[in-house]
């Protein structure tokens, strides 16, 4: 493993928390992004949109934007990476680690091989056990709060060697909750990134609100 990629590894140990930013403009996403930057985030996930709706290359183009706008500010990885070509895309963009919704080995081994951060998703003991062999660097639980608190508590038992990161529904009620369960982060979307403040340019809220979580953590 190389320096850079250990060095991210530790950060998200340390800062907690990755923002999912989903289905909003490259302009608006650099103001995002900018905004949650002011409230302690240092980690913003760009997602890829499976529906068709946006383009890959357009997911793409925009973590590029991200990368060079905020680099050694905010640490910027690609999220609802489903398969290798967006792997391929998001290192070419500059992103640092790759996010997905489920466990695709090919999708792991491709992100191991280009040196990036892997969190595949997974549920189940057999699933996060699975993700960790083809060799992620963290499993993210999800969606987490279907099942709650005492089911990551019952998972970690067994699999404690395994760094997980809780996501889906995480709120700022419920993080404590995850934290003394041993989930080692977070990644958080439509809570921290409410979509009406961005219509309405209401930045400055996203900032507020940002500092909330982020000071959950500290």
């Amino acid at each position: 493993m190389n320096m850079k990629k250990r060095d991210i590894i530790t950060d998200i140990m340390q800062n907690k928390i990755i923002a999912i930013v989903r289905g909003v403009s490259t302009e608006e996403t650099v103001k995002t992004v900018e905004a949650l930057y002011k409230g302690g985030i240092r980690f913003a996930e760009i997602t890829f949109d499976q529906s068709g709706k946006t383009s890959w290359e357009d997911t793409a183009d925009c973590i590029n934007k991200l990368a060079e706008h905020f680099k050694n500010k905010v640490i910027i990885g690609a999220g609802t990476v489903m398969n290798v070509k967006q792997v391929e895309l998001a290192y070419e963009a500059g992103a640092e680690y790759i996010i997905s919704p489920d466990t695709n080995e090919t999708v792991i081994k491709k992100t191991v091989e280009l040196s990036m951060v892997s969190i595949p998703g997974a549920l189940t003991p057999t699933e996060i056990a699975y993700a960790y062999s083809c060799g992620a660097d963290f499993v993210k639980i999800f969606p987490i709060t279907s099942l709650g608190p005492d089911y990551v508590k019952a998972v970690l038992a067994p699999l404690a060697h395994i760094p997980m990161l809780a996501v889906g529904g995480i709120n700022i009620e419920n993080m404590n909750q995850y934290l003394n369960a041993g989930i080692k982060g977070f990644g958080i979307g439509g809570n921290i990134i409410n979509k009406q403040y961005i219509k309405n340019g209401e930045y400055d809220k996203i900032t507020s609100l940002t500092k909330k979580y982020t000071g959950i953590v500290k």
